[in-house]
């Protein structure tokens, strides 16, 4: 008898700690991907996980092509993703099993920046796609000064640059001197401190530091996106495995929140709401 009832407690015991390891694991939330959607992901998880202190969210940007390959390989649980997931991607993404369902959790308008003293103050798409592509290189053509221009842009991991480069030079290739950034912040950084630098980065990320071109007469801002007249505009995903369920599900509803587009505008985006 008591064998039985020893034998008995071990039963519950073990039960016990692997269905305390299964809520565990339900309590754990790895986001990775856009640098641009990252600003939204981490304050809205910051708050989510006040209202939720059991929740233990993991926030990792890297790129949206480097999410949604985590999400493919089922290394995060929400991949942030400043473009459309690629046929190709989700053709392998259905070869693992794995179902992406695209969640839009704001808009966004691509910004061409330059440093605040250079005298030019906007551009055509047409000659912003003739700089990147190297037809034109220095500021005195386009009435600016006698400068040398330093081309900014994105690695191939991004969003960012998927879309400028669907948008803007219609899949022409970058120049080749072009400095390539990991990051939103890293060519912010880069055009701040280089007066003869352009570059281009998500809404989120303008300020004094830089300064923003109209593009065909249209300054990027909340407003012209809304709008729909800025013309390198596009929106902001968060991509999971099939419909989400548990605190995936929740803070993808939360993000949609009235509350999250609140963090979704105070991060300079346009929030859905």
């Amino acid at each position: 008898m008591k064998r039985i009832i020893l034998q008995g407690l071990l039963v519950l015991f073990i039960f016990g700690l692997m269905t305390q390891g299964i809520c565990a694991e339900s309590k754990r939330l790895v986001i990775q991907g856009s640098t641009t959607v990252l600003p939204i992901a981490q304050d809205a998880a910051e708050v989510f996980m006040q209202k939720r202190p059991e929740a233990d969210i993991s926030v990792r940007g890297g790129g949206s092509g480097t999410g949604i390959a985590a999400l493919i390989d089922g290394i995060c649980d929400i991949a942030d993703s400043s473009r459309p997931m690629k046929k190709k991607e989700i053709i392998k993404a259905k070869e693992k099993g794995i179902n992406p369902e695209p969640h839009v959790v704001a808009m966004d308008g691509i910004a061409v920046i330059v440093h605040p003293s250079n005298p030019v103050d906007g551009l055509t798409l047409t000659q912003l796609k003739d700089i990147y592509t190297g037809k034109i290189s220095n500021w005195a053509e386009l009435g600016g000064r006698s400068q040398k221009i330093v081309v900014v842009s994105r690695d191939v991991a991004s969003g960012t640059f998927e879309c400028f480069n669907k948008l803007v030079l219609k899949k022409e290739r970058v120049r080749p001197d072009a400095l390539l950034q990991a990051s939103n912040a890293a060519v912010a950084s880069t055009i701040k401190r280089t007066k003869g630098a352009i570059g281009y980065v998500g809404l989120g990320y303008l300020s004094s530091e830089v300064k923003a071109l109209r593009i065909d007469g249209v300054v990027p801002s909340v407003e012209t996106v809304l709008k729909g007249t800025y013309p390198i505009s596009r929106p902001l995903f968060m991509y999971t495995n099939d419909k989400p369920k548990g605190l995936a599900k929740d803070f993808i509803d939360f993000v949609l929140s009235e509350e999250g587009q609140r963090i979704v505008k105070k991060q300079g985006f346009v929030s859905l709401k």
